[in-house]
């Protein structure tokens, strides 16, 4: 069906239907291909027809996909149907970079591997800055920054491996902790141990604590029980040496410092990419007491360190 500019120019809230073979699929790159979703759209389809409209922007005449490649694969597959209808939105390439994140933030988020494509796409090929990015996507910088680093800073076997589903994101964000040349050795020994993200995460604590051949070549060849002695040094046993009011403190500083190791690497390394902005409120007053309950407590701590040093 032959169709002018002027056909492509109707009014963002208006809908109208679109064939299949006019849709740009460009941005698919952005996207994982997901199979199993994509046969279950087609029998979406197939018995209810199409719920909600594509979202296409026009770019020098071309009906650019921005929202629905699951439903464009889907209709492809199913005989008579040669058309979806279609809502457009007035955005530049990289809006429409953006416009991928964003529309689907309230539903079935992208993935994160997805979200790093749309990252990388509009600080490095885009030349934007990573605040304007974040303005863009309506998060903070170290959240771009941390989606970059789950491409940039991995070596070249972990990022194939996380682009064919090989590797979850969250192992990957660990391994980028690491320097790259260290990390085919952290990737194999996680694979053949089946480590969880939080076991890698103790990998790479222990190794970036490293100081010889030896030691890195224990985490590597037997992580779980390099884990095992690690947590030792820091779970507290009854000491004879101490009172039963000495082994409670003692007992009780493990726990705190277990916590606070554990807070520690959700803050730095893994957590906040994972929250949404209703998060904000009702967590805000208890990060804010933590603030100022761990300044008091390091206040006393110290008081008391030196305390315990005098004669």
């Amino acid at each position: 069906m032959l169709m002018t500019v002027h056909d492509l120019t109707w009014p963002p809230d208006e809908v109208r239907p679109l064939p299949l073979e006019r849709l740009d699929e460009r941005l698919q790159r952005y996207r994982l291909t997901q199979p199993k979703l994509q046969q279950n759209m087609a029998r979406s389809l197939e018995r209810y027809g199409q719920l909600s409209p594509i979202v296409i922007c026009v770019q020098a005449g071309e009906c650019v996909l921005i929202d629905g490649f699951k439903r464009l694969g889907a209709a492809r597959t199913l005989k008579g149907l040669t058309s979806l209808v279609a809502r457009r939105l007035e955005v530049d390439e990289q809006g429409a970079k953006a416009a991928i994140y964003n529309l689907n933030r309230l539903g079935q988020r992208p993935l994160e591997l997805e979200e790093s494509w749309i990252v990388q796409a509009l600080v490095r090929e885009d030349g934007l800055s990573q605040v304007e990015a974040a303005q863009l996507l309506g998060r903070h910088k170290s959240w771009v920054n941390r989606r970059l680093a789950v491409l940039e800073r991995l070596c070249d076997a972990a990022r194939e491996e996380l682009r064919l589903g090989l590797l979850t994101p969250a192992l990957a964000r660990q391994l980028t902790r690491l320097p790259r040349g260290n990390q085919s050795d952290a990737l194999q020994t996680a694979r053949e141990a089946s480590l969880t993200s939080r076991e890698l995460s103790g990998v790479v604590d222990l190794l970036l604590a490293s100081s010889t051949q030896e030691q890195t070549s224990l985490v590597l060849s037997d992580p779980r029980q390099a884990l095992q002695q690690a947590q030792d040094c820091f779970v507290h046993h009854w000491d004879p040496r101490l009172s039963v009011a000495g082994n409670r403190v003692a007992k009780r500083l493990g726990l705190l410092l277990d916590g606070l190791a554990r807070m520690h690497t959700w803050l730095r390394y893994q957590g906040r990419g994972e929250l949404q902005a209703c998060d904000r409120g009702p967590l805000q007053n208890g990060f804010q007491r933590l603030v100022d309950e761990a300044r008091t407590v390091s206040e006393l701590s110290h008081d008391f360190v030196q305390e315990l040093k005098l004669p």
